[in-house]
């Protein structure tokens, strides 16, 4: 009852910004109606990040899991980031292993596309997300998109509405959305959460958008939708972001750039506080991928994911403005002007 609250209230904040005649009507296109895929070819857009390891080689082991349904990844673009020093120099790495495990190296990402029933697109740099996936959604290929899904709160916005436009299902999602002690929670219990992640910076985004998103989503996976506005407390080494929830519910993040890099939270429940952590690696996503591969069923919903960066946006703007109170609404306004 109160996730159905919650995402009342958010319609009404997006409907004020314009943005709620396109978010709950693409919700609905990628639901349980959608057409199962019969393929299981998984292509692979971007090689600069770990991440696309890690899938390759669960999806490709000898061994698969059963989850896996049968997906193997068989093709990937490497090209990532174009200026990125962190995600350049893996590309070349990164190729080899990829060999390895029996993927062929594509020349394009038109060349992927038709190699390939379903797409991940593992770009580290999400300044390239727009262009990317416009090509995919144009094959009309289901797409999961890893984090950040753009580098900005506006190319977030038009990549779901092309995605509506084209009626194409697609999902974003930090692996954080999984970590330990999250499944135990009833949601409709939940009266405030506090979580923590490393927020390390990267100039080409803005700051949470980086790495910060992984503590965000958590934060949002614990308290659902409806954050009305976010203040900011902004240090070298440390973000605080504290958000109060339109039914008054109040959820922090806490970014850290010294120490030793960690993740967790505590979620307070009406029947007493839950501990969240440790990290519980990238397979719980993974298996959401491969439902959303066969099902289209998208297991995060549009209007949650641009609601996490219009926060994000909103703790940039409280930032700027040296600490003041910003509402989602204004950020989701402008984004939606630009």
């Amino acid at each position: 009852m109160a996730n159905t609250l919650n995402r009342r209230k958010f319609s009404m904040l997006a409907a004020s910004a314009g943005l709620g005649s396109y978010l709950l009507p693409f919700a609905a296109a990628g639901s349980a109606s959608a057409r199962p895929l019969q393929g299981k070819k998984v292509g692979i857009i971007g090689l600069d990040t770990s991440h696309s390891i890690a899938f390759t080689k669960e999806l490709n082991s000898s061994t698969p899991n059963p989850d896996w349904a049968g997906y193997r990844v068989v093709a990937a673009y490497p090209k990532g980031s174009n200026d990125i020093e962190t995600s350049v120099k893996r590309i070349p790495g990164y190729i080899e292993e990829v060999k390895k495990l029996g993927v062929e190296i594509a020349d394009s990402i038109d060349d992927l596309l038709r190699k390939v029933d379903v797409v991940m697109l593992e770009t580290n740099d999400g300044r390239l997300h727009r262009e990317q996936v416009a090509k995919v959604f144009a094959a009309g290929k289901r797409v999961f998109i890893d984090k950040p899904i753009a580098a900005s709160l506006t190319d977030a916005i038009a990549i779901f509405d092309l995605a509506k436009k084209k009626n194409i299902p697609v999902f974003s999602a930090s692996s954080l959305r999984y970590i330990k002690g999250m499944d135990s929670i009833d949601k409709s219990l939940v009266v405030g959460a506090d979580t923590y992640s490393p927020a390390v910076l990267e100039k080409t985004h803005p700051d949470l958008f980086w790495y910060g998103i992984h503590g965000v989503e958590t934060l949002f996976t614990a308290m659902g939708t409806g954050c009305q506005s976010v203040t900011r407390v902004h240090t070298p080494d440390t973000d605080i972001v504290i958000g109060t929830w339109s039914d008054g519910r109040v959820g922090t993040f806490r970014g850290t750039r010294t120490g030793k890099h960690e993740y967790g939270g505590t979620v307070y429940t009406k029947n007493g506080n839950v501990t969240l952590g440790p990290y519980a690696g990238y397979n719980p996503l993974l298996k959401d991928i491969i439902h959303f591969f066969e099902t289209g069923e998208t297991p995060v919903k549009p209007e949650e994911t641009i609601e996490i960066f219009a926060f994000m946006e909103a703790a940039d703007e409280s930032k700027r403005q040296g600490g003041v109170a910003v509402s989602l609404a204004s950020v989701l306004k402008k984004a939606q002007k630009s």
